[in-house]
């Protein structure tokens, strides 16, 4: 049976104390994007950042998280810090797959490099239900910054993942967290890691990729900032273990 644990905490403070090394690691950070000027990249809650006026289908009754107000050189240093502590402790031929916006890619690709893992490529995430925008171009789109530590051995039964993934947000009340990742997305994912091998996500969140590396086989180690999203990601993999 796969296990898990979740830290609660600023992921920069305790990815240093952790010593056990993992397979794969799978974030999705705050993106400290969500606006075409400084000021409302900088002053705005998260809350106000990615969601829309309305009722609970759009999550206004969801809790807001921290750490989505960094100017662009302090997100690239700050992920970039924080990526290198995931990279000393991924073993050789691991994974580190990273979320991100069209803003925020080339800081991510930066930061993904800056940590010591070797860039192998961006993977899309097609969000199926995005809203078009009149005389524009649709933003239906995130991304899936990766790459390695090192040389990767596929060995014997290598796993063969896309490099397109199309999910949409939960809904109603399975949707627990402001920027929460389809649950079938993040099941392809995990399988990067071997099985049995363990994941590693310093933004749990509410603990999607937690309960999707749990579904898969995989083991789970988490750090979560916000004490209210670490509770709902500890009752999620409670149920998913």
């Amino acid at each position: 049976m796969a296990a898990w644990t979740l830290h609660t905490g600023d992921a920069l403070t305790l990815l240093p104390d952790l010593t056990d090394p993992v397979d794969a690691v799978i974030c999705d950070p705050p993106y400290n994007s969500g606006g075409r000027t400084m000021t409302a990249r900088t002053s705005r809650t998260a809350r106000q950042k990615y969601l829309t006026e309305g009722g609970r289908n759009h999550g206004f009754d969801l809790g807001d998280f921290t750490g989505d107000n960094r100017d662009q050189r302090s997100y690239t240093s700050w992920l970039s810090q924080i990526l290198a502590h995931c990279h000393r402790l991924t073993r050789p031929g691991g994974a580190a797959l990273v979320f991100t916006d069209w803003r925020q890619l080339p800081a991510t690709t930066d930061a993904v490099q800056a940590a010591g893992y070797t860039w192998r490529g961006i993977a899309v995430w097609h969000k199926a239900t995005a809203r078009p925008q009149p005389g524009r171009l649709k933003q239906d789109c995130e991304f899936i910054v990766w790459g390695s530590r090192g040389a990767m051995v596929p060995g014997n039964d290598p796993v063969y993942l896309p490099g397109h993934f199309t999910g949409s947000q939960p809904r109603g009340d399975n949707r627990r967290h402001i920027t929460q990742k389809p649950l079938e997305v993040m099941r392809q994912l995990v399988r990067i890691c071997p099985p049995g091998g363990t994941v590693l996500d310093p933004f749990t969140g509410s603990g999607t990729t937690g309960a999707a590396a749990l579904a898969e086989g995989r083991n789970f180690v988490g750090i979560e900032q916000s004490p209210a999203y670490a509770t709902i990601a500890r009752d999620r993999l409670t149920t998913a273990a």
